[in-house]
């Protein structure tokens, strides 16, 4: 047996001397490092989007499945059709109406399962990305249910449809808000990831000023405005399949398409912090 170097001043050796032969492994196992990751590293990164400055090694990600391909299906599956809607396409149209029962179920269930998943891997980023997107389909889900009659009180009860525009309106701009966060946030991740937030990012903006228009009586503005957020999300889905494309060949062990990392070329505090540290000593 090769001798077991000491973890934060601990010789391991001597630590488990003592012990009874059965809790020797346990003990050991506590002391996993990120080398104990059996993929490689670049590979570990790409499966959940995450920096590798950021990205720590886990047991629990060579145990469990990838969960991100999953909730990104979902955001897909709700988002797609909502834009082919908001375009016309085909005769379409409602805003979504249509096809509530994919907000709730694709674009918000899906979602939120996946947040889950990714907060017990450990997965910062990615979990707080598909708790807000998820939470945001169920939310919207909910505006455009008739029973919830969200809408019909300002038509009976308030200022009229002009009043509920306005206010929905900023709904759409904290979506904005959060997503331009994302998007900083996924600088270090790969370039279609980037693009993605850049375009969600868009369609908000869109979105947003789709509502205040139509408040305001600009319905010639509005149309042109709710054809262009279409557009973005149209835009934002066929990278967000070729992301998920991506995903799905490295799961079946496949050879992959690119995704532009970007880890290496933009970094890091942790890594400036070190190279000051280095550079101090």
């Amino acid at each position: 047996m090769s001798q077991t170097k000491p973890t934060n001043g601990v010789n391991l050796e001597e630590a488990v001397h003592d012990l009874p032969t059965a809790d020797h492994t346990n003990l050991l196992h506590r002391y996993q490092t990120s080398q104990s990751v059996i993929i490689p590293r670049e590979v570990f990164e790409q499966l959940y989007f995450e920096p590798s400055a950021h990205r720590k090694g886990t047991r629990l990600g060579t145990i469990f499945g990838n969960p991100t391909p999953m909730p990104l299906m979902g955001f897909l599956i709700a988002s797609m059709p909502l834009g082919c809607n908001l375009m016309g396409w085909r005769g379409s149209g409602g805003g979504g109406v249509a096809i509530v029962g994919l907000f709730y179920f694709f674009g918000g269930m899906l979602q939120i399962i996946g947040s889950v998943l990714e907060w017990i891997l450990g997965n910062t980023f990615t979990y707080i990305v598909f708790a807000c997107y998820g939470a945001f389909w169920l939310a919207l889900g909910v505006t455009l249910t008739p029973a919830y009659d969200a809408q019909a009180y300002y038509d009976t009860q308030s200022g009229g449809s002009a009043e509920f525009a306005a206010s929905f309106a900023f709904f759409h701009m904290c979506m904005a808000l959060v997503t331009f966060f994302f998007c900083v946030g996924s600088i270090r991740t790969n370039l279609v990831l980037w693009l993605v937030f850049v375009f969600i990012d868009l369609a908000f903006i869109m979105l947003m000023a789709v509502y205040w228009t139509t408040a305001e009586g600009m319905t010639e503005v509005a149309g042109k405005l709710q054809i262009a957020a279409g557009a973005f999300i149209f835009v934002f889905c066929v990278l967000g399949w070729y992301l998920f494309f991506h995903l799905i060949l490295l799961a079946a062990d496949l050879p992959t398409i690119p995704v532009f990392d970007l880890s290496q070329r933009i970094i890091g505090q942790s890594e400036r912090k070190k190279r000051a540290q280095e550079e101090a000593s």
